[in-house]
């Protein structure tokens, strides 16, 4: 690749309208080349074989396969692709696992165009980027070891709620008015904090050790 042409991208997110969004933003930047997009992290594999991006744009809460088992195995087949972790989600084990699977950055998705372009820039160099906010949860990870139960954030401990109300996923899905593919991702931290491997164990501690007194 000569440094005049234009760095390629693929954007992996589970949510059409915000891959039109990102494919948009790309459009704008001479520099940057849209060379595919992807819905889950099976698709983003397949794809890095046939379009043989620069520069990954990675979801990381996909149904299917997520994002960071996407780039643990992109970052193994192709080493030579850098991922960008873009994601709502701000929580420290994603922080951590996105970063440990080979991301090079991890922005959150209200990050700026300008931002996201110069990270990609950053990336493709080989220089990391991460946001504030996630350089924030690896320090406290690094610092903090949590008592049972307190580090579940907010949407954690609504999820938990319903859980002990018995819904399933999709129910709780339509009560929070997100994706099942979210709660999936919510039930899976939950589980992982309190170090249970089943529904029914997490709801039994929350209950044993009153969790959620006072939310």
């Amino acid at each position: 690749m000569n440094e005049s042409d234009p760095i390629r991208v693929l954007v992996v997110d589970d949510h059409a309208m915000l891959r039109r969004g990102l494919v948009t933003f790309l459009l704008s930047f001479d520099d940057l080349k849209l060379v595919g997009e992807a819905k889950d992290g099976a698709e983003a594999l397949h794809l890095c074989e046939q379009v043989r991006p620069d520069v990954v744009l990675m979801d990381l809460v996909m149904p299917e396969m997520d994002g960071s088992t996407a780039t643990r195995a992109i970052r193994q087949r192709y080493p030579q692709v850098q991922v960008i972790a873009l994601t709502s989600f701000r929580e420290e084990e994603l922080v951590q696992g996105a970063l440990e699977a080979g991301a090079i950055g991890y922005l959150l998705k209200n990050v700026s165009a300008d931002e996201l372009a110069e990270a990609i820039r950053e990336a493709h160099a080989g220089k990391p980027t991460l946001a504030p906010e996630a350089a924030e949860a690896l320090i406290h990870a690094a610092t903090h070891a949590p008592e049972l139960g307190q580090d579940l954030t907010p949407r954690e401990r609504e999820v938990l709620a319903l859980m002990i109300e018995g819904l399933r996923n999709a129910e709780i899905a339509d009560r929070l008015s997100v994706s099942p593919s979210t709660v999936k991702f919510h039930v899976s931290r939950i589980l992982s904090k309190l170090g249970v491997s089943s529904r029914t164990e997490a709801v039994a501690l929350a209950l044993q050790h009153d969790l959620l007194t006072g939310f």
